[in-house]
């Protein structure tokens, strides 16, 4: 049976709300895929304030925000349906929301954008909340695409994604182990913002600047990367741990850049250097990261010695391959199969994560 699908994902970075329509086939248990249309919605200013600021508001005021970004996310997707004349073709919407809290040792997890609202908008099934079953068996709620990579890129072992967390999957032949490896894009995009700019295009202010190693060590030394795995992280370990210490010495923003590409690099590393293997091996690397290239020339460099070799896929992939997960994840909770995976997570069990919504009549 073939799946037509709406996916969509919003990172912690910001960048936008990613949008793709898919075709997804199940036959004697392979997964096939073809994304036909994808876009990036870029947030305007507004949104971004919003969403920045959610964890700070009272709690009237957030449950309001959760019902109006479900609201634009139904709107976002009519537009999308009308732009691309797929009237009458996308039968599920399988929405991810844009993560606020998450508190896996508190058994809570929240994603901002009203699965109903989002039917009642769009008329269509949508599927929402994907983390919170797992969260109620005890997992971290995250990272969720490995069951994805599982299905769809069998023929890699090895995922990074550099959004604006990089988080690491690595699939064996009994399990799978993933988790959070540190904040990404959404430091290297507040560093940016002091200059005035979206991101550091291509890792070009980072490229000029200078080293500090004392800061990076400092970094490095972090006690979330003591912890061992199933782990993850909140957005508030980004903005409200590592980003002070990039601003406390006073240091230009072009040194704080490089220092904290260096740093992404050193962590990476060290999620993988227990991998390292006689032969070379591929490490699949999507989200917005991997279109920084001083980040990946730096990358590549760290992992030489541990004989990793980077492998950036076609563009759409690199793009939107969480938003085509999640439209995979939303058609494994309508054939009420597993959607996430108890090795990854440190769950109990797997479980079959997210709530249903009918925007159709009966």
């Amino acid at each position: 049976m073939v799946y037509k699908v709406i996916g969509i994902m919003s990172g912690s970075s910001l960048d936008g709300l990613d949008i793709v329509f898919t075709e997804l086939q199940e036959i004697a248990g392979k997964w096939n895929y073809e994304i036909s249309y994808a876009a990036c919605l870029e947030y305007d200013t507004g949104w971004k304030q919003k969403l920045k600021e959610a964890i700070d508001m009272p709690a009237m005021g957030y449950q309001l925000l959760h019902t109006e970004y479900g609201k634009f996310i139904g709107q976002k997707i009519n537009e999308f349906i009308e732009d691309h004349k797929l009237h009458h073709q996308a039968a599920i919407v399988s929405s991810h929301g844009h993560t606020t809290f998450h508190l896996p040792e508190k058994m809570m997890t929240h994603q901002l954008g009203d699965g109903s609202a989002i039917a009642a908008e769009t008329g269509l099934p949508v599927i929402s909340d994907l983390r919170s079953m797992d969260i109620a068996l005890g997992g971290q709620g995250a990272p969720i695409v490995p069951m994805g990579e599982k299905l769809l890129f069998s023929n890699y072992n090895y995922f990074l994604n550099v959004g604006g967390i990089a988080n690491i999957s690595v699939h064996k032949e009994n399990e799978v182990i993933a988790y959070d490896i540190c904040a990404a894009n959404r430091i290297l995009n507040m560093l940016a913002g002091e200059r005035g700019l979206d991101y550091d295009d291509e890792g070009q202010i980072s490229s000029r600047g200078k080293m500090h190693d004392g800061l990076l060590q400092e970094l490095n030394a972090l006690e979330y990367y003591k912890l061992t795995q199933p782990k993850s992280l909140a957005n508030s370990f980004g903005t409200d741990i590592v980003y002070p210490l990039l601003k406390s010495p006073g240091i230009p923003v072009e040194d704080a850049l490089r220092t904290y590409t260096e740093h992404i690099c050193v962590q990476i590393k060290d999620s993988l250097q227990s991998c390292k293997q006689d032969e070379v091996q591929k490490l699949f690397i999507t989200g917005g990261g991997a279109f920084n290239i001083f980040l990946m020339e730096r990358l590549q460099k760290n992992l030489e010695d541990i004989n990793f070799e980077i492998f950036i896929p076609r563009e759409d992939i690199v793009q939107y391959k969480e938003a085509l997960i999640m439209a995979l994840l939303g058609v494994l909770r309508w054939r009420e199969q597993y959607t996430v995976l108890a090795s990854v997570t440190g769950a109990s069990r797997n479980s079959i994560g997210g709530a249903v919504w009918l925007g159709t009549e009966a």
